[in-house]
């Protein structure tokens, strides 16, 4: 599906506003994930409610502000749930010492854990002993229902992409004396600010294959 902007980005403003728009990046390489006051990113608001609208009623319009300050592109009421799939890169099921599964391990976080890029997680005083871990992930974000979907149909539902980071709590998730005989992966993952979103929704047409992406995550000045 292909959405009425290329680039989605939820801001605030230098005129206090908080508005979604399309950035309008000053050269191909710009990382919109160094926006700040100082970069005076420009870009064009986006009008109306639906972002995923496909008539024509969202549009990006020709208004253009500055970006003050970067938020997540999306909001908590923006999203109905999270789903999200366990145990999906060879190596982390090696660091976990499990095997990779048959089939996808789905798990849901609720969307009080959707966070803001660049802003300070909230890591509450269960998880402050040193457990607190960091996940970077691709994001897909569907802009229509989608129900008994055949395989070849599936990313017709596909309206962005983004990334995300599935914060996790690992005492809290593997150890038998506070998890239990399994795996707790519902409360451990699903503190409020644990699903940090951005910087940007991007339309898939401008990814191409997502398989060709490269996905790093940055710690501490280590990928």
């Amino acid at each position: 599906m292909l959405v009425s902007w290329n680039r989605l980005i939820r801001f605030a403003a230098t005129d206090g506003r908080v508005l979604r728009g399309e950035p309008i990046l000053p050269n191909p390489n710009f990382d919109l994930g160094q926006t700040n006051e100082k970069t005076e990113l420009q870009a064009k608001v986006v009008i109306g409610d639906d972002l995923y609208d496909t008539t024509g009623k969202t549009r990006v319009s020709d208004e253009i502000v500055t970006v003050r300050k970067l938020l997540g592109p999306l909001g908590q009421g923006d999203v109905d749930i999270i789903r999200c799939v366990g145990l999906n890169y060879a190596k982390h099921i090696r660091e976990a010492g499990r095997s990779p599964p048959p089939f996808p391990f789905i798990f849901f976080k609720p969307n009080t854990c959707i966070h803001d890029f660049g802003a300070d997680v909230i890591v509450p005083k269960i998880a402050q002993d040193n457990q607190a871990d960091y996940e970077g992930e691709l994001v897909l974000v569907l802009g229509k229902d989608a129900k008994d979907v055949k395989l070849e149909d599936a990313l017709d539902y596909v309206a962005a992409y983004t990334a995300g980071n599935d914060i996790s709590s690992r005492k809290l998730q593997r150890d038998p004396k506070l998890a239990g005989g399994v795996p707790q992966w519902g409360f451990s993952k699903g503190f409020d600010t644990f699903a940090p979103l951005g910087p940007a929704l991007v339309r898939p047409d401008l990814i191409g294959d997502y398989k060709d992406l490269l996905l790093q995550t940055i710690a501490w000045e280590q990928v």
